[in-house]
């Protein structure tokens, strides 16, 4: 079974409330976070999974939600 990178993003609000999104890593490591920087955040729309989804399932949603994403850009 191949192994899926995932890295964990935790954003934390000015009202102290915090939450933890779960991705594909956005910046390889060999470019490092300083030559990087944010543009833009975007957000999907809540959905409700169930408790034991499996991951290959959960990284179907993750791209389809990419895909989205990239057409709503374009």
């Amino acid at each position: 079974m191949k192994p899926i990178p995932l890295q964990l993003i935790t954003v934390k609000l000015q009202n102290g409330q915090q939450g933890i999104f779960v991705g594909t890593p956005l910046i390889p490591d060999e470019l490092g976070v300083q030559q990087n920087q944010v543009s833009e955040i975007w957000f999907s729309d809540i959905k409700d999974l169930p408790e034991e989804l499996p991951l290959d399932e959960l990284m179907d949603l993750v791209t389809a939600q990419l895909s989205k994403s990239q057409d709503a850009l374009h």
